[in-house]
């Protein structure tokens, strides 16, 4: 009675055992064929592989078994396995007939190869979307882009949904140089999903090409023209705008999706303050304007007030030489502004900048001060823009030659605003107002510190400070040269320009050959630079780039004088000339990268 139970047990093992050599049998065919590969034994690799398929299906095997039967020239008995195969292993004979098509290519024979090509999308059971996806990746594989493409539209035929394989046509169109499908296939996923950010990802990667930018561009309009209620299409365009540094051409098509979709001016705003902070003061203005006109009692009409003034300000500042009559007109718009908001948490800042126009512009301090005094008062509870007003005070006792104030007053905030940018900051003007008044050693030490534990402008600003002294001083005992410059570069600052001008003249005459010289001719053309004494500042750097090029301010002033033949002289060939000189004297500059990209700009390439 045992067995029959005892006899069905031994042949259940009997089977286990079978089947496991089997798998290690296939196994070790396996290995042994990948080593037989690794060696370029081919004539040993494809019989083996040949098992190992029919037992399994491996693409990477199949790609091995076509690479070698192609080097052995064995075509007739390679047609046989795809022949048995395909019957044997539907599932995939799709993969099979490409192979069979990629062989019969590297035959030569490109019209039977298509038609294989042809044959194998053909054989993609009805609606089976993974090996749709399959075989063109398939394709990409042996760079068959254009059949990968038509894998892949095939499949959205067959689906009957248009909205498949975006993204891989999208890559496929701009693989193949296609790139208005490139361009059509990215702008439809971005309606489908609306995400923006994924979406510019992409196209920063595919438009490299000014002629592509062009199509991208020359599309949006047109969409925007068909499609006006899909703000998609708007959105991109003024991404492009804004990354083409074209930002009055983005307020026209915010503004207009703004007046479309009622977005109160938040992104007109944010427009402005980008133009703002990319110096194109026109566009700032001109956004700033708009939500000011538009929306009087919105609630951002009072920052949007304030900041069209403060960008009027920043596009007269940089305008040189600096009018006095527009610094004028730029207080009596901010006079308005506190008669219509009155003087307040919200107008805090705009006091500051019309007390630092009188300061600095005007020259009336003590107009400047009663200000300041008074915006203490009002923001008295905000311990921050207290300590932003006692700096800006402090700036008007060294403006007043009263430098001890001014230093008891930048300490204040350095003690209340330990390790933070305002105090760091405050440490800055403290050790400029060391080396303008002659204490090298103390300004040094300070400038030492904030190159170590600060932000990157004021690091940058102490590190090229701390560099000048050092190499000015310790050369005779009795610093009597830097202390001279020092005190000139103090008389700038205090706007004393004419007089700091003739000492400086002075000066080079008797340390023409001193460690200095360069740096006297760099403050004087930086000087007549501001003053719009263009050709005289160009004057003062030629003589650096010809008498001192080996020292620090070559490259300095090489970098300046294509700046302003670019920007003052409107010179594109000289400044193009100079910039390339640049890169190629000073490859290591800091200057080095913008440079190069002035240059490319100027001749016109895509960055």
């Amino acid at each position: 009675m045992c067995t029959t139970p005892y006899r069905l047990w031994i042949l259940f093992i009997g089977v286990i055992l079978l089947l496991v050599s089997t798998e290690s049998h296939a196994q070790s065919d396996a290995d042994l064929a990948d080593a037989y590969f690794q060696k370029g034994e081919c004539e040993k690799v494809v019989t083996l592989y040949q098992k190992v398929l029919r037992k399994d299906f491996n693409k990477i095997y199949l790609r091995r078994y076509v690479g070698c039967m192609i080097k052995l020239k064995s075509f007739d008995e390679a047609e046989k396995f795809f022949k048995r195969q395909q019957k044997s292993d539907e599932n995939v004979g799709y993969l099979y007939t490409l192979y069979w098509g990629r062989m019969l290519e590297q035959m030569g024979q490109a019209a039977p190869a298509a038609q294989k090509y042809q044959e194998s999308i053909a054989q993609i059971p009805a609606k089976d979307l993974n090996a749709f996806k399959e075989l063109a990746d398939e394709f990409r594989e042996i760079d068959n882009t254009d059949a990968a493409i038509g894998t892949l539209l095939k499949a959205r035929d067959v689906a009957k949904n248009d909205n498949l394989f975006k993204m891989e046509l999208a890559a496929l169109y701009a693989q193949t140089g296609k790139t208005e499908q490139m361009i059509e296939e990215l702008l439809s996923l971005g309606v489908a999903i609306q995400s923006k950010e994924v979406i510019q990802n992409y196209f920063q990667d595919f438009l490299r090409e000014e002629k592509d930018q062009a199509k991208f561009e020359k599309i949006l309009y047109e969409k925007i023209q068909r499609q006006p209620n899909e703000p998609f299409f708007a959105e991109m365009l003024i991404w492009f705008l804004t990354q083409k540094k074209q930002f009055s051409k983005a307020f026209i098509q915010e503004r207009a999706l703004d007046r479309r979709f009622k977005y109160n001016g938040t992104k007109v705003f944010d427009l402005g303050n980008l133009a703002l902070q990319n110096k194109d003061f026109p566009a700032a203005i001109q956004s700033f304007e708009y939500v000011v006109k538009d929306y009087p009692q919105g609630q951002l009409y009072p920052y949007a007030r304030r900041m069209m003034i403060v960008a009027r300000e920043e596009q007269v500042k940089n305008t040189f030489p600096v009018e006095i009559t527009s610094v004028r007109r730029l207080i009596e718009d901010y006079k308005k502004l506190l008669g219509e908001l009155g003087q307040n948490n919200r107008t805090l800042e705009a006091m500051r900048s019309m007390a630092s126009l009188y300061a600095f512009y005007l020259n009336e301090k003590d107009s400047a001060t009663v200000i300041l005094q008074n915006a203490v008062k009002i923001g008295r509870a905000e311990s921050d823009f207290v300590d932003k007003c006692k700096l800006d005070l402090g700036d008007i006792f060294l403006l007043k030659n009263e430098p001890w104030e001014s230093t008891l007053l930048y300490s204040q905030v350095e003690k209340s605003q330990k390790e933070t940018p305002l105090g760091y900051e405050a440490k800055l003007r403290n050790a400029r107002q060391f080396y303008y008044t002659g204490d090298f050693e103390l300004s040094k030490a300070l400038l030492d510190i904030l190159k170590m534990a600060t932000t990157r402008e004021i690091a940058n600003d102490a590190g090229a400070l701390s560099l000048l002294i050092q190499d000015n001083t310790g050369l005779d005992t009795s610093e009597d040269a830097m202390k001279e410059y020092a005190a000139i570069d103090l008389l700038l600052y205090q706007n004393q320009t004419q007089i700091a001008l003739d000492r400086l003249d002075g000066m080079f005459v008797r340390y023409k050959d001193h460690p200095l010289a360069d740096e006297i001719l760099w403050l004087k053309a930086r000087t007549y630079a501001k003053m719009g004494e263009n050709q005289k500042a160009v004057d003062n750097l030629q003589i650096i780039v010809d008498k001192f090029s080996t020292d620090i301010l070559g490259d300095d002033a090489l970098f300046m004088m294509a700046e302003l033949y670019q920007n003052r002289f409107k010179d594109k060939d000289k400044s193009m000339e100079l910039y390339q000189r640049m890169l190629e004297k000073y490859p290591a500059s800091i200057y080095a990268a913008d440079a190069r990209k002035r240059f490319r700009q100027l001749r016109g390439d895509t960055l």
